[in-house]
């Protein structure tokens, strides 16, 4: 069986509090979008795991990779029998695009159906939080409005399926410990839930990000590309997640000239 595993976007991020656990609760809405790692998984005879990938080079040991770590979850409560697994993977990693909490959430989803576990949708949300905070809003994948530390979901309407989006990332990597340095927790400017009754053209002073004040002074290629996409005629533009990638919407794809031929980008639209 094979799985499309989406990447997604953060409209708005705004870090409210810091918890006594030491993580921070913040307040966001998730975006799915089309931008798609590729993870395919096949029942074998034997009694273990077999991954790969191809495409984007993963460093690190396998057990860490969070399709490893899925397969694991289910073989501790299910006693699962083989599977032989390969990822394609496109989705920039480190981008803030969580690619990889999508490509653990969309095992998950693989898993259930190859052994016909038939865990209910809560269930499965249940075993992605203990993969990583993002993974629980891979598995309905919707337009979500998420806080806590990222694990409380709330689906939202939003009325953005089919608005024309790039996605571009720069080609280096921000890790979450650098983005949350600087960050001082506030109170958040307004309630994401209500971004429907903003009229779009006040998105982009108060739908902000906060970890871009931080991000940019260190990386201002980043906030470059920010006003770049905007001067390209995007009528909203931002950093994903704690970055490095940056994306905007606009009314049509169109060719951006001034974008760094060295740089990933990708035309695509919110699912």
């Amino acid at each position: 069986m094979i799985a499309f595993a989406n990447a997604k976007i953060n409209l708005g991020l705004f870090v409210t509090e810091r918890r006594a656990d030491g993580f921070h609760n913040l307040e966001s809405i998730f975006l799915p979008v089309s931008l798609y790692d590729v993870v395919e998984a096949i029942r074998t005879e034997g009694d273990d795991i077999v991954f790969s990938t191809q495409g984007r080079s993963i460093d690190g040991d396998w057990e860490t990779n969070l399709c490893v770590r899925a397969y694991r979850l289910l073989q501790r409560d299910f006693g699962i029998g083989g599977v032989e697994s390969t990822m394609l993977k496109n989705v920039p990693i480190g981008a803030g695009l969580g690619g990889g909490s999508s490509d653990g959430a969309h095992m998950l989803k693989l898993l259930n159906s190859i052994f016909n576990f038939q865990l209910s949708t809560e269930r499965l949300q249940e075993y992605a939080a203990q993969l990583g905070s993002d993974c629980p809003f891979f598995i309905e994948n919707k337009p979500t409005y998420v806080h806590g530390r990222g694990e409380l979901l709330e689906p939202i309407n939003l009325a953005l399926s089919g608005q024309h989006v790039v996605i571009i990332h720069p080609g280096f990597h921000v890790s979450t410990a650098e983005a949350y340095r600087g960050i001082m927790p506030r109170r958040s400017p307004l309630d994401l839930r209500q971004i429907e009754r903003l009229p779009r053209e006040e998105w982009q002073q108060i739908v902000t990000n906060d970890f871009e004040e931080t991000v940019c002074k260190n990386h201002p290629a980043i906030q470059a590309l920010i006003q770049t996409l905007l001067q390209e005629g995007a009528w909203y533009a931002r950093m994903s997640g704690s970055g490095s990638a940056v994306f905007g919407f606009f009314d049509k794809p169109l060719e951006l000239k001034s974008i760094d031929p060295s740089y990933f980008v990708h035309w695509g639209q919110v699912l």
